[in-house]
């Protein structure tokens, strides 16, 4: 359990178990019914294309909007009526961000487990809520009803600085969106390193071993061998106990998809490319070495 009390009271908040089990299920199951379609927009809002999760990129939008709405009102309360439309216009722009964030956002917490799919499932409420109230203040400022719309923007503002800080706990604190798989550069062997004896490989099935105290998944395939770092780098998941589709390779914890040949993400919700491993073949010893770019 976590020690910040703030995340402790949260994680203990059963009711929110039902909310994180039929919001994940929905989420992955409309995208599985859509199939090949709903793969790529999956792959899309996950940030697949982009090298690293989409959702952080884009939530500055809304959020900076609506801080520019704070701030505007706040002129607005000063005498300053040529500051309303600026006000509006900000709040509008914030409520249309939201709407691909909160895509991109649910699409990532559904691949989530454990207390940080509670701790997302809050994040996600009091974005919810900030929406709504953003929303009611942009029809009461149309309505000539500026006062309650400013005072309804401020409580929406409130509501978005706390989701804000919820959400930078789940990306430093507990991980969500970073590289998990190990860092070429500082745990993979620089030079050919001696991995495991090449008959004790199976053809088709991924095999872990241990090469200087860092996990690589070896797999043998149509008489060549590839080498992966072992640990998925969308959460750490085990490899080397996925399964394989044709030269790709499936973590079994979420689904990320792997190319076997280079590492290159087919499938998310992983986003960063798996670590690949030079491989040769020496007096019936298999050795593997970390790939150079």
């Amino acid at each position: 359990m976590s020690e910040n009390p703030i995340l402790t009271a949260i994680e203990k908040q059963e009711w929110l178990g039902p909310v994180e089990k039929a919001g994940s299920e929905l989420v992955q199951s409309a995208y599985k019914s859509a199939g090949p379609a709903g793969q790529t927009v999956k792959n899309a809002l996950h940030g697949v294309w982009l090298g690293h999760p989409l959702h952080p990129a884009i939530t500055d939008l809304p959020v900076g909007s609506w801080a520019t709405a704070a701030v505007l009102d706040v002129l607005e309360m000063s005498g300053g009526k040529k500051y309303q439309a600026g006000a509006d216009a900000a709040v509008m722009l914030g409520l249309v961000s939201a709407i691909p964030a909160a895509l991109s956002g649910m699409t990532d917490w559904s691949a989530t487990y454990g207390k940080t799919q509670r701790v997302g499932a809050m994040h996600g409420i009091l974005n919810v809520g900030a929406a709504a109230l953003y929303a009611s203040s942009y029809a009461a400022r149309k309505a000539e009803r500026r006062g309650l719309g400013r005072w309804l923007g401020f409580i929406g503002f409130g509501l978005v600085f706390a989701s804000a800080w919820l959400g930078g706990e789940l990306s430093y604190s507990q991980r969500v969106g970073v590289n998990h798989a190990p860092d070429p550069d500082e745990e993979l062997p620089q030079d050919y390193t001696p991995a495991i004896a090449e008959a004790d490989l199976t053809e088709d099935k991924p095999t872990k071993v241990r090469v200087n105290g860092t996990d690589v998944m070896l797999v043998k395939r149509g008489g060549t061998i590839y080498a992966l770092a072992e640990k998925c780098s969308h959460a750490g998941g085990p490899l080397a106990e996925g399964k394989l589709e044709g030269d790709t390779i499936v973590c079994p914890w979420h689904g990320s998809r792997f190319c076997l040949k280079d590492g290159h993400v087919e499938d998310g919700p992983a986003t960063y490319n798996q670590p690949v491993l030079e491989v040769k073949t020496q007096n019936g010893q298999v050795l593997v070495k970390a790939r150079q770019y």
